[in-house]
């Protein structure tokens, strides 16, 4: 009977090959569904085989289960197995990852540490090398056991039990360190997971600050040439990086990492093509294998070129190809990805993965986006504006996310994971909005649609009243500035409870306009040059440094110190023409005719005068094409835009509790879930949702 398994599982083997994953699947079931009883040995490792390509082929999550759970039950009369009752258990946790079920994954993931730390000799059948197989048995071990934690953290974390998570992955890192390999890979993926749940729960500065230095203790003595190894993992530490200094507000040092990830990224997708070509190649080479009338000769030539590539393919990606699948994760939804197409995180069996290549890729667009944008390099953040929604758009296709498809027809994985790119996406479509804006392309900023308005979000909701305050004060009449008095004020007085500063710049730039035009001059201008300190320093924002400039410019004006006037006047006008900033250059020569008007300036005057009528004809124009376009009185009728009060609890919570986050652009939260008040598709959760220290500037 050992024989018809072995030719089975062979012929199974033969069609998952060539892609015939039911004819694969079948072959395995007739071992299982024989009349003739199989050793269970041979049982459980067929039914590992079924579950392992469900998952990686198809949606029937529970029919994988079904498998899996039919190998616990054999596995329990076997006295040994470690591996397939290791492996058993790992794939059991996925499947109840994959549908949402916590609790049953938690409780097997706590048998499976059970099992790798009650082993022991009773596992060892040949004691003539029990040194050397011990010691690769407590390697294998520890390596489960550092998969369970991972997957465990994982779970505690989607319940939002941070403090759980945390627990579980330094004890992870304890086997990890341990396991004593040389690649440090094991210790640098539990170093960053925990720097990643740190970032999310952010009660303690020390902290935070404790866990980035241990990522970047050991990620300094991982030698060059491993690093380069460990893609998954440069770009996790990297973004974590990036992460940790956007809450700080430090642009200046995010920098760096920003420019590592993006070369990373472009290395890594030269070498991703280098891979895919191999791989067309040898799926060539394997068609003309399966010919049964290929000469001797021919085939050998075939076989040892077969070979010659597999090799190359496993240097390039670290895997063994053959006998490797099965222990690939399936974390982020039923998809089978090609090779190379993973970014991953640790080795066997550990394995891990924080988001498909395709998110990273996106993320990465997206920051250098976020960083371009501020300093007006509109035309690199249009290309990856481009960029990211392509790759967005192309895996929400692959994903069954359409027009028109409803969730209910939907897996839960696939709604899982599309809440990754959906969110990408409206960071991506609001930065496009922000751009086209800027320069006055009104059709172009229609044609993107709404943006969701996340009215959970305390931050939006503080920089929607921020924007609706100065609506008000442009207007001019008494009652405008009272309205804008009534949404700036409440904002105003919890504005110390943001973490970082996008929102306290904004609040000021409102709260000093409005100030202005009451005529309190000296107020509005101490207001103002705190703003603009903040903007200069933490955000890097041109745009806002030059709307910032040219109010001051007014105010100096106002205060009869021209000279002062003139100066960041000219400043600010220069900031704008290079960011093509069209409102606000028509803003700043309105100020500077009416400076040159009181100096008596004439000539520069009748310049200026003429100039500035130049860029409102052609705001006017832009204006005007806008409402003529088709998209305008959809998007009216489409959504309706309220601007939501705080109100009494909010505030009283803000003040009792400087906690409330702050949304800066790129939650960091991205790959791990929280918490929610109801169920939520989405791997990315927005930040304010979650507990914060506050931050010293």
């Amino acid at each position: 009977m050992e024989a018809v398994a072995e030719g089975l599982w062979g012929l199974a083997e033969y069609h998952e090959t060539r892609g015939e994953i039911g004819k694969a699947v079948k072959c395995l079931e007739a071992i299982c569904q024989s009349e003739v009883s199989f050793f269970p040995i041979v049982e459980v490792k067929t039914r590992l085989r079924i579950a392992t390509l469900l998952l990686h082929h198809s949606h029937n999550v529970n029919h994988a289960k079904s498998h899996l759970e039919r190998s616990q039950l054999l596995l329990k009369s076997i006295p040994s197995c470690f591996e397939l009752k290791c492996r058993a258990y790992s794939l059991l946790s996925q499947c109840y990852h994959l549908v949402g079920a916590i609790p049953p994954q938690k409780q097997v993931l706590h048998k499976g540490l059970e099992l790798t730390a009650s082993v022991g000799y009773e596992y060892v059948f040949s004691f003539l090398d029990l040194s050397l197989w011990y010691f690769e048995f407590r390697i294998s071990m520890k390596l489960w056991s550092c998969n369970f934690n991972s997957q465990l953290a994982n779970a505690l974390s989607i319940e939002g039990d941070y403090q759980g998570s945390i627990s579980a992955l330094e004890c992870g890192f304890v086997c990890a360190t341990e396991v004593c390999l040389p690649e440090l890979q094991e210790q640098m993926f539990f170093a960053t997971s925990i720097l990643h749940v740190r970032l999310m729960q952010w009660d303690d500065d020390n902290l935070v600050e404790q866990a980035v230095n241990r990522c970047n203790e050991i990620w300094e003595l991982i030698d060059l040439d491993k690093r380069r190894q460990c893609p998954g993992l440069l770009f996790y530490n990297e973004l974590l990086h990036i992460f940790y200094r956007l809450r700080l507000c430090d642009y200046k040092n995010a920098a760096p990492h920003v420019d590592n990830l993006d070369a990373a990224m472009k290395v890594d997708m030269q070498q991703t093509q280098q891979i895919q070509e191999l791989v067309k190649e040898l799926e060539v080479l394997d068609q003309s294998l399966s010919r049964s009338d290929l000469h001797y000769r021919d085939r050998t030539a075939l076989s040892r070129k077969q070979t010659l590539i597999k090799e190359q393919l496993s240097s390039m990606t670290g895997l063994n190809l053959i006998g490797q699948e099965s222990l690939q994760p399936v974390y982020f939804g039923n998809i089978r990805r090609t090779i190379g197409d993973k970014l991953q995180l640790a080795p066997p069996p550990i394995d891990g993965e924080w988001l498909p290549k395709s998110a990273v890729y996106a993320l990465v667009d997206l920051i250098v986006v976020v960083f371009g944008r501020p300093k007006g390099l509109f035309k690199e953040c249009a290309k990856r504006i481009q960029s990211g929604m392509h790759i967005i758009q192309d895996e929400l296709v692959k994903l069954g996310i359409t027009d028109g498809v409803r969730e209910v027809d939907l897996q839960h994985s696939s709604i899982w994971m599309a809440g990754v790119y959906l969110m990408l996406l409206v960071q991506f479509l609001e930065n496009k909005v922000a751009i086209e804006l800027t320069r006055a392309e009104f059709v172009e900023a229609q044609e993107v649609g709404y943006l969701p308005m996340l009215t959970d979000s305390k931050s939006m909701q503080a920089m929607c009243q921020v924007y609706a305050a100065v609506s008000y004060i442009c207007i001019g009449d008494a009652e405008s500035s009272s309205q804008a008095l009534d949404l700036i004020g409440p904002v105003y007085g919890v504005m110390d409870s943001f973490v970082g500063v996008r929102e306290k710049t904004g609040v000021l730039f409102a709260y000093g306009l409005l100030l202005m035009k009451q005529q309190d001059l000296q107020e509005a201008r101490n207001r103002l040059a705190r703003g603009l300190q903040l903007s200069h320093t933490y955000l890097g924002n041109l745009q806002l440094v030059s709307q910032y400039l040219t109010i001051l410019g007014s105010l100096a004006l106002a205060l009869r110190d021209t000279v002062q006037a003139r100066e960041i006047l000219r400043s600010s006008l220069t900031l704008a023409k290079k960011l093509y900033d069209i409102p606000t250059q028509i803003w700043v020569l309105s100020v500077l005719t009416g400076l040159y008007k009181e100096l008596g300036e004439r000539g520069n005057e009748m310049e200026n005068a003429e100039y500035q009528a130049k860029k409102t004809e052609d705001l006017q124009r832009r204006l005007a094409d806008a409402h003529a376009s088709i998209y305008h009185i959809e998007i009216i009728d489409k959504i309706r835009l309220q601007v939501h009060q705080l109100n009494d609890l909010d505030i009283k919570r803000a003040m009792a509790d400087p906690a409330l986050g702050v949304n800066l652009d790129i939650p960091e939260s991205i790959g791990l879930l929280t918490a929610m008040p109801a169920p939520s598709s989405s791997r990315l959760v927005d930040i304010d949702t979650r507990r914060r220290g506050k931050r010293r500037l």
